[in-house]
């Protein structure tokens, strides 16, 4: 138990119920409402398994550059409170129920899976040689609602199908910034080993622009996906509701003062999940 304990620490698996949302969105545009039982069961342990896989060797990865770092020096697979085959396990695990969830899920999501996978284990070098590293992030996060579109509708290439590409676009600039602003706090260390980053390659002031002008291009798109599914007031609520929440976010984190990073990156954008989630789910509902 204590073993398990560390991993789901590790993996910081509370963080799980932020990210869930994520496919969510794209389960409930698809079916235009609730998918089956069987669907959402599924759908909600494959999100799992794959955030678990994500986080999982990402920590194996960057866990020599962790130890280098006095923010993240306490983590447990650093601090030995876990040890480095406890931590295969877990990912591998997590892996095996991924494959089976999208077993479960239907051909086009399993023929996809390497496509997701090649992604949730490579992400975490891409730092090592693209300061793009932040949008890859994104785009990684953003395969969630694609792949719960494709788990409840069984297509991805037709015209239909837009929205499942318009919510990869918007999950992507979302995570993105907000994965710049989080990055301001390890400029030195990213600099120190030569890690790429926007905020250590052109400064923080800049990653701060950039990651305002990614929200503020989310916020378009979002707009953009209320026109196309001619959603009613319910989501348009939810969406000025969104809107204030990213100037909040935008509003605490400052070049001279990064001390409320850990409220705009955890409980803001916590926020702003569960909004999207229940006005979609409120616009779906109301019409």
């Amino acid at each position: 138990m204590r073993a398990l304990r560390d991993f789901l620490e590790l993996i910081k698996f509370e963080h799980t119920i932020f990210a869930l949302p994520f496919a969510y969105l794209g389960m409930l545009l698809a079916a235009q409402g609730f998918p089956t039982l069987r669907q959402f069961i599924w759908i909600t342990l494959a999100m799992a398994a794959a955030r678990t896989v994500a986080m999982g060797f990402n920590r194996i990865a960057d866990r020599h550059i962790d130890a280098r770092n006095p923010r993240t020096a306490c983590r447990p697979l650093v601090s030995g409170r876990i040890s480095l085959r406890t931590a295969w396990i877990g990912t591998i695990l997590a892996a095996l129920l991924l494959m089976v969830a999208a077993w479960q899920l239907g051909p086009l999501p399993l023929i996809l899976l390497p496509g997701a996978l090649l992604f949730l284990f490579g992400y975490s070098y891409t730092k090592r040689f693209t300061w793009l590293s932040h949008y890859i992030l994104g785009f990684t996060d953003g395969l969630a609602p694609l792949g719960a579109w494709v788990a409840v509708r069984g297509s991805l290439f037709t015209i239909n199908d837009a929205p499942a590409w318009l919510l990869l676009l918007i999950v992507t600039l979302w995570i993105g910034g907000f994965d710049l602003i989080y990055a301001c706090q390890d400029v030195e260390v990213d600099r120190r080993e030569n890690l790429k980053s926007i905020p250590a390659r052109f400064g923080v002031p800049f990653a701060l622009r950039l990651s305002a002008l990614s929200h503020l291009l989310c916020v378009i798109l979002l707009a953009g996906l209320g026109v196309l599914e001619g959603f009613p007031l319910p989501y348009w609520i939810g969406l000025a509701v969104v809107v204030g929440l990213f100037i909040w976010e935008h509003r605490l984190v400052k070049p001279h003062d990064l001390s409320q990073i850990d409220l705009a990156f955890f409980n803001i954008n916590s926020y702003i999940s569960l909004t999207l989630f229940l006005s979609v789910l409120g616009a779906l509902w109301y019409r």
